[in-house]
């Protein structure tokens, strides 16, 4: 009884549908035209196709409206449009199909019945819908990601990607290269909560184990602010800022410098550690082989002495070459009398001999002293 009806069925519901739906306002041609066309003729004939066999599954053509669904969101709008055809759809359905029930003299409840049959119906083409546009998504997301992880291996590549090529990776993957920008090194289990934080223009991916994120224009108005609140608790280092082309080495400088975090050698103080920051404390932790040798070839005279007595010569060492060997100067950084400063001056000569006034010996000792004090070398 029904089956006769689908063709008029059909031409009214594309007639509607144009209508009623202002984004299906346009002549059904193409293949958006023939998409459309295919989705109300497929879901008529499925209709009774059901009504004849109930117990029977609805086959392959459910994958049409799991296509309609996806081909939405790659036309970039959202389920609206197309959830708003399947209520004009179902309306007219309904209207055309009950007029020829009443014809036939149907029972009215075998009417209700197949009210509620389409409507039903309706709905399980809608979930399908949402099932493809959600798949769909999820691709998109997926390609998206990987194409930002190239995008950022290729920022970080040494040498530097050719501009050319990284712009045209850069507009692939949806993201504007900018000016200025800093590579941000953190731990890979903390990207994925750090990476909803930093500013929406941020890139981020997971890199030879390690977190990584591309920050645009770090230095910009507020965006140190906006930097800290993001990275509040620490665990996260950030390299210089500069044009797209030095970021390979603005993100070695952050691995260095969360490698020292790590350590313990630099302290996080609860925000990220910024390297331009922490230049001489990143210097001494990096070179610790380097320092180690210059550190006992410097400090061997001392070695004799007491654990006490070596802790007060290298201090006095330290403030000798700080203060360009002033006395006065020295006793205030030791906080001691500027007589005994003097009697520690001499017996550091006595110890050192007269290399302690060559300016190279002087810049060892410096750095062999500082890496002591801030516990970057082996103790002796």
């Amino acid at each position: 009884m029904l089956e006769p009806e689908l063709e008029a069925v059909t031409d009214e519901i594309l007639a509607t549908i144009a209508r009623e739906v202002p984004d299906y306002a346009r002549p059904l041609e193409g293949s958006f035209g023939h998409g459309v066309r295919t989705g109300v003729t497929e879901a008529l004939h499925q209709f009774v196709e059901l009504i004849r066999s109930p117990s029977g599954s609805r086959g392959p053509g459910r994958e049409v409206y799991v296509a309609l669904g996806g081909g939405e969101l790659r036309q970039g709008r959202t389920l609206d449009a197309l959830q708003s055809a399947y209520r004009v759809g179902a309306r007219v359905a309904w209207r055309r199909l009950a007029e020829a029930a009443r014809r036939a003299e149907l029972d009215p409840e075998l009417l209700s019945l197949l009210a509620e049959s389409i409507f039903a119906y309706i709905e399980e083409l809608s979930a399908d819908s949402v099932q493809g546009y959600a798949e769909a998504r999820a691709l998109q997301e997926d390609e998206r990601r990987r194409r930002r992880r190239e995008l950022v291996a290729a920022l970080l590549r040494d040498p530097p990607v050719d501009e050319l090529d990284l712009r045209a990776a850069a507009g692939a993957a949806g993201w504007r290269l900018p000016r200025s920008a800093a590579a941000l090194a953190c731990g890979e289990d903390r990207l994925n909560r750090l990476s909803t934080r930093l500013p929406a223009d941020s890139m981020a991916a997971v890199l030879e184990g390690n977190g990584c994120a591309i920050v645009p224009d770090p230095e910009g108005p507020g965006r140190r602010a906006e930097l800290d609140r993001a990275l509040a608790g620490g665990g996260a280092a950030l390299g210089p800022a500069g044009p797209p082309a030095a970021l390979a080495d603005s993100w070695a400088l952050a691995r260095a410098a969360l490698r020292a975090v790590d350590a313990g050698a630099i302290a996080a103080d609860g925000g990220p550690v910024r390297v331009d920051e922490v230049l001489t404390p990143l210097l001494l932790f990096e070179n610790r082989g380097l320092l180690t040798r210059i550190r006992d070839r410097r400090l061997a005279p001392l070695h004799e002495l007491t654990p006490k007595a070596r802790r007060r010569m290298e201090q006095t060492a330290l403030a000798y070459v700080q203060h360009g060997g002033n006395a006065a100067a020295v006793a205030r950084a030791l906080g001691v009398h500027a007589q005994t400063a003097r009697y520690r001056l001499v017996r550091l000569r006595e110890l050192l001999g007269q290399e302690l006034d060559a300016p190279d010996t002087r810049f060892e000792l410096e750095l062999a002293l500082r890496a002591r004090v801030l516990g970057r070398a082996s103790p002796s």
